[in-house]
């Protein structure tokens, strides 16, 4: 806690002068972030840090595992972030973020798991998709290492799939507002991995890279188009 309280001291003192005019125009104008992100609780994953964002710029909810439990099974924590961020804040990305060497990963690799640790095994059941992806459709030879990654990545995939089940995200999803990211930050490399949906897979980020997206934003897709419309009517 020392060194907590040192922290904002030296926040108090060195940096908040050069921002108070930051700060302050955020409180008269409120938060305008560009996404949300929903990463894991791991101390050493800082999304903020990790893309070098600024005070009111993203959304950020952590947890254990950077799980979103599908909209129907959970009414908690993260239903809510998600269902503000669209509505409330009007964010236009959703990133899901998961990291290497992921404790929640391992979790879901232990067995017997639940009677350590019964309120994390609960909650990362909503991983056990990915879990199972990779121990029926991998190879057995794969070493922990590369098991775990995969794990991992596939995990970020499963909880892309539940985002989409929330009214909020399906509906913007729709009507053409909203991007779906699936990200891996590489704790000892410094890589971003992100998903392209339209190649399938993880791709690490290059600087000149145009940036790889899940879902992307387009037009409005509505399944029953034209119903309604004169010309239906008229060849009914």
């Amino acid at each position: 806690m020392d060194n907590i309280v040192q922290g904002f001291t030296q926040f108090r003192e060195q940096v908040f002068p050069s921002q108070r005019s930051v700060y302050q125009r955020l409180v008269h104008d409120g938060q305008k972030p560009k996404a949300l992100v929903i990463s894991c609780a791991d101390s050493r994953v800082v999304p903020e840090l990790i893309t070098q964002a600024g005070p009111g710029e993203l959304f950020v909810t952590r947890n254990v595992g950077n799980i979103v439990p599908p909209f129907a099974t959970m009414m908690g924590g993260v239903t809510a972030a998600v269902e503000y961020a669209v509505m409330a804040l009007n964010v236009r990305d959703i990133v899901v973020c998961g990291h290497s060497d992921c404790g929640a990963m391992k979790g879901l690799l232990t067995p017997g798991l639940g009677e350590k640790m019964p309120s994390v095994a609960a909650w990362l059941r909503h991983g056990e998709a990915a879990r199972k992806i990779v121990c029926d459709a991998y190879p057995d030879d794969i070493d922990d290492k590369r098991r775990l990654h995969a794990l991992a990545m596939e995990n970020v995939l499963v909880q892309l799939n539940h985002l989409r089940t929330h009214p909020a995200v399906a509906s913007a999803l729709a009507s053409g507002q909203l991007t779906l990211h699936g990200w891996l930050f590489e704790i000892e490399t410094g890589h971003l991995l992100v998903y392209d949906g339209e190649a399938g897979r993880f791709v690490v980020l290059a600087e000149e890279d145009e940036l790889p997206v899940a879902e992307a934003a387009a037009s409005p897709r509505l399944a029953a188009a034209g119903v309604g419309a004169p010309e239906a009517r008229a060849a009914e």
